[in-house]
């Protein structure tokens, strides 16, 4: 039972720690949102795969990344209503 009690308390730890790594109360919408970010901030932060993307796109690596980190605004679109809203 120790066992268990204390990999729970980890559990909660590292997600208190890392945000993109959610928690119970975590919607579909904000763990898909977190995914993206995570992704195109890896493409704009590693400049290999910034200038590979920007390649494969036809266009410039400055409006590649430009555009990358419009999407990080909203990358799943607007948020879904909430039930507890209305």
């Amino acid at each position: 039972m120790a066992d268990k009690l204390r990999a729970q308390q980890e559990l909660e730890r590292l997600q208190q720690k890392y945000i993109g790594t959610g928690h119970p109360d975590t919607t579909s919408w904000e763990w898909k949102s977190n995914i993206m970010r995570d992704t195109y901030s890896s493409l704009v932060g590693h400049p290999p795969m910034l200038a590979f993307l920007s390649l494969a796109q036809g266009e410039p690596a400055s409006k590649t990344r430009a555009k990358l980190l419009k999407n990080m605004v909203q990358p799943c679109g607007p948020p879904p209503p909430r039930d507890d809203e209305e």
